[in-house]
């Protein structure tokens, strides 16, 4: 039996971020980010690797396209480095740094594909963390003023536009637990992190509107969670609704519907009472949202801890003595049973689609993406320099079907960009995980597609799902 096609305006895409890919981290004007910083801080990374060159695509970006293209992408999701475009944060931009993505997207529009253009992935100019960072309510107003910027010079051309990436690790992992740049451990500030995050979105959607032609569409990239008790004892559902709270009623509560959650000032009230938030904030940041742009990787599971955990904390983000959860100290999480990807994340595509039923209730009427889906396996090249990854592409059509499920039960699912093109620096796992479609050899940089690649191209020019065992 065939299987049951997507519609036909479905996207197929696959996404990567600047830091991550780009490279030429000192040409062209561009100075450092937080990321440059915290890659080049002994300890951090694995192996002390950073995205100096990362896989080169400033040098590549037209080969790098021209692979797209032969993979048959109907879309590319990527991110601007904020520090090639404004290098201090602040002031008027360095027209080389805007130059060299005018010439990406030249040359995708060239090949057919369709930009989809992510503002902000974690690579805050380190200028402005020298100022305070995201706790600080001053970097919410040059966001607006980098996203107005970047619109006006490439809005003629880009008309799908994202304002930030997983804003809940740029607060959390980033000013939490600390396993994120800038690595800092500061709870409270982290909650005003996210607060300016969130301002920093509605600011810069309003600057972008401002600026762009109508037609454009703005969304955001939220890593909302997909949480689940351990059991239905009333202490574990407390737990649920704590991690709720903090992974997503943070962001969406103020984001689509205009306020935040009464229990997350509840949990978090021995930490912060919430002063920063500031009269109009709310208004500011309830703007209306074209799209939202949802990741997905695995679920939580989640119980109410008999007593307060001490030591190392394992969340499926990473081990730290700190927690990325703050006024949460009393929730243990718990590895889910079954497959696990190279991250130790459970597969579970069944997640996928709860997520987007819940958005589809959560936001009735509004477009969903699929903006990150995939897997770290540990890929390796046969004799013949091939290279065969099974279990992604058991991962892929396990998460396609569930989307495709998702929107006979009545979910907007407009496109689905694959986590990620290539493999790249992965943060600070460095390069050890590999999240790619493509394979990169990081002694040659030659790119390789995997057999994955070839089995989502086919996936993206039929409009239907090969079967997981179809070799190409």
């Amino acid at each position: 039996m065939s299987s049951p096609s997507f519609p036909s305006s479905f996207l197929w895409g696959a996404a990567t971020s600047a830091y991550q890919i780009e490279g030429a981290v000192r040409e062209g004007g561009r100075t450092p980010s937080i990321w440059d910083t915290f890659s080049h801080t002994p300890g951090r990374t694995a192996g002390g690797e950073h995205g100096d060159i990362a896989v080169d695509h400033y040098h590549r970006f037209r080969d790098d396209v021209a692979m797209m293209a032969d993979l048959g992408l109907d879309a590319y999701r990527f991110s601007v480095s904020w520090s090639r475009v404004q290098p201090t944060g602040r002031g008027p931009a360095v027209q080389v740094g805007l130059d060299f993505y005018r010439r990406l997207v030249d040359e995708l529009l060239a090949r057919g594909i369709k930009p989809a253009l992510t503002l902000y992935h974690w690579d805050l100019p380190q200028e402005l963390e020298d100022a305070g960072g995201w706790p600080e309510r001053e970097t919410a107003y040059r966001f607006a003023e980098y996203a107005q910027i970047v619109g006006e010079a490439l809005g003629d051309r880009v008309e799908n536009w994202i304002t930030l990436n997983e804003p809940w690790c740029s607060a959390f992992l980033g000013y939490a637990s600390g396993v994120h740049a800038p690595g800092r451990t500061e709870p409270e500030a982290s909650l005003r992190a996210a607060h300016h995050l969130n301002l920093a979105h509605g600011l810069g959607t309003t600057a972008l509107r401002s600026v762009m032609p109508a037609r454009n569409t703005v969304a955001l990239s939220l890593n909302s969670s997909v949480v689940r008790p351990l059991s239905q004892d009333p202490a574990d559902l407390v737990a649920v609704r704590t991690i709720d709270d903090l992974a997503n009623g943070i962001f969406h509560g103020p984001i689509l519907h205009g306020a935040y959650p009464r229990t997350l000032f509840d949990a978090t009230a021995r930490l912060t009472d919430w002063s920063f938030v500031q009269d109009g904030d709310l208004a500011a940041i309830h703007q209306p949202l074209d799209a939202l742009g949802l990741n997905y990787y695995t679920p939580a599971l989640v119980s109410a801890a008999a007593e307060r955990p001490s030591g190392p904390r394992a969340d499926g983000h990473g081990a730290s003595e700190h927690s990325p959860w703050p006024g949460a100290d009393d929730v243990l999480f718990h590895q889910s049973p079954g497959e696990r990807t190279e991250m130790g994340w459970s597969v579970d595509p069944t997640g996928l689609h709860e997520l987007l039923m819940r958005y589809t209730r959560e936001a009735p009427g509004l477009a969903l993406y699929i903006t990150e889906n995939g897997a770290a396996y540990d890929d390796k090249p046969d004799a013949e320099g091939r290279v065969h990854d099974p279990e992604r592409v058991a991962y892929l059509h396990g998460h396609l079907s569930a989307v495709r499920r998702a929107i006979a039960d009545g979910a907007d699912v407009r496109g689905y960009y694959l986590w990620s093109l290539m493999d790249n620096f992965e943060w600070a796992y460095g390069y050890e995980k590999r999240f790619g479609a493509v394979y990169v050899d990081y002694g040659t940089l030659a790119r390789t597609p995997k057999s994955s690649a070839h089995w989502y191209a086919r996936a993206a020019r039929t409009g239907t799902l090969p079967a997981v065992d179809e070799v190409f």
